[in-house]
């Protein structure tokens, strides 16, 4: 099958997973309840500094991507830069899986206002692109750019997810755990 057929393929199934997890949000009657975590003083602070420590690992993903691809000037990558990507990459995620299903479960897909509906727009495009990427890396023979593009598109949303939750908890309620 030509490499187009094929990039389209995944990404049709990243879009399905997308479209699948809005559809779900939507249908679903949310539960208004929220779980905390001990040591936290709500649900909101959990979801936020988990929010928040997954941003500074995608950071550290964006800035070990550009030094395994040669792009940061005077810097060669050390042996431990796709170690440290692979696995920050992974810690990323599996810390955002909870606060992903906290947000379905609790609230669903909802547009109550703008900040919310690019919340839940992004959160179902994030897991669509994750899904994307993560079917790509099998792949051989890709194009050099799609995997840079499938890892940007990922750092973009996680990046504005936080901006639309955890930055905006924050400017709100403070910086209290």
């Amino acid at each position: 099958m030509a490499t187009v057929s094929i990039i389209a393929l995944i990404v049709l199934a990243g879009a399905a997973t997308a479209v699948t997890l809005g559809v779900y949000g939507a249908v679903h009657t949310p539960a208004g309840k929220a779980v905390s975590l001990a040591g936290f003083s709500s649900p909101g602070a959990v979801k936020s500094w988990l929010a928040t420590a997954v941003v500074l690992l995608v950071v550290g993903q964006d800035v070990s991507a550009l030094a395994m691809y040669g792009l940061l000037p005077k810097i060669r990558p050390a042996r431990w830069t796709a170690w440290w990507h692979i696995w920050s990459g992974r810690i990323a995620v599996l810390l955002s899986v909870p606060v992903a299903v906290h947000c379905l479960y609790a609230f669903g897909f909802a547009a109550t206002d703008t900040r919310v509906l690019v919340h839940s727009l992004l959160g179902c495009l994030v897991y669509g692109v994750f899904v994307t990427k993560m079917l790509l890396l099998t792949r051989k023979g890709l194009p050099g750019w799609v995997i840079p593009v499938a890892g940007g598109l990922l750092f973009t949303g996680f990046v504005g997810l936080w901006f639309s939750s955890a930055v905006w908890y924050f400017r709100v309620k403070g910086f209290a755990t």
